[in-house]
């Protein structure tokens, strides 16, 4: 999980952000839990992938308002899981 600061009418407001961050063969995707719309940050590094996806949350917040951060319900913990499935 990783905070999101925001800058908007000069106040200053952070947000608890779930990051899903995955790797692949050619460099790591990023992208949030929880929040409206589609937003992706990408890098050659998983720190460079969180970074970009929390600047991309930052442009998604300010372009289209706070409103795309109010889910119901919250998410409340996310987990990675893995199984076989028939095809």
């Amino acid at each position: 999980m990783v905070t999101v600061l925001n800058w908007l009418g000069g106040a200053e407001t952070m947000k608890q952000v779930k990051i899903i961050v995955e790797k692949h063969p050619d460099g790591y995707v990023a992208y949030p839990l929880g929040i409206k719309g589609v937003i992706v940050g990408q890098g050659d590094s998983y720190e460079s992938a969180l970074s970009d996806v929390k600047s991309a949350i930052r442009f998604h917040v300010e372009t289209f308002g706070l409103d795309v951060l109010d889910i119901h319900p919250p998410i409340l913990e996310a987990f990675v899981a893995e199984t076989a499935v028939e095809i």
